[in-house]
């Protein structure tokens, strides 16, 4: 798409779609020092800060906003209408749906699925993603259902079902996910 806007020291490689010809909305805006590898596809409508980096494959959808330092792992998919902060880090195979806020520091590890429908196919109450907030980790093949707010610095175990907003230093873990005191060793801010 022409008219899309590159910071300095952006690579992007073969392969790759970056606006959505036909589609409505500003072309997308990348900051500097981008890595965007083969198949990812960004469409019309993003804001990109500086530092993006893509595995293959990704996707990210219309209306999202990025901060600095974020990392869109193999074959994840943001689907648009979000907002994520800097230093955030998603890795391979997670889904985030449209509505859902990310804050800064935030990690969700492989195939972690935040979703958005309450009733899929049911009902048509409104979409509305999880909120995560600044500090959050999430493991690997965790589920955030939709609406939840995961509070700043707490970490939702691999394989968790979070049913219900998470306290603030709090640790999810189980299906569906119970509250725990926050142990010692993930006390703390992330490091991303």
């Amino acid at each position: 798409m022409t008219g899309t806007q590159y910071g300095p020291g952006v690579d992007v490689q073969p392969n790759v779609t970056i606006g959505t010809p036909g589609e409505e909305g500003d072309p997308p805006a990348i900051g500097a020092d981008a890595t965007i590898r083969s198949g990812t596809i960004i469409y019309s409508d993003v804001q990109i800060g500086d530092r993006f980096q893509t595995g293959h494959n990704a996707v990210v959808r219309e209306r999202t906003a990025i901060g600095d330092d974020v990392t869109v792992g193999t074959n994840a998919v943001i689907d648009g209408k979000t907002t994520i902060g800097s230093s955030v880090s998603l890795q391979t195979g997670v889904y985030v749906p449209p509505y859902t806020d990310i804050g800064d520091q935030v990690f969700l590890g492989p195939h972690a699925v935040c979703t958005n429908d309450p009733y899929p196919v049911r009902r048509d109450d409104g979409l509305v993603g999880p909120t995560l907030e600044d500090h959050v980790s999430v493991g690997a093949n965790a589920v955030l259902l939709p609406g939840v707010t995961i509070g700043e610095g707490s970490f939702v175990a691999a394989g968790a079902v979070v049913t219900e907003d998470v306290p603030p230093e709090t640790l999810a873990v189980g299906a569906p996910a119970v509250h725990r005191e926050l142990p010692e060793p993930l006390d703390g801010g992330n490091l991303i």
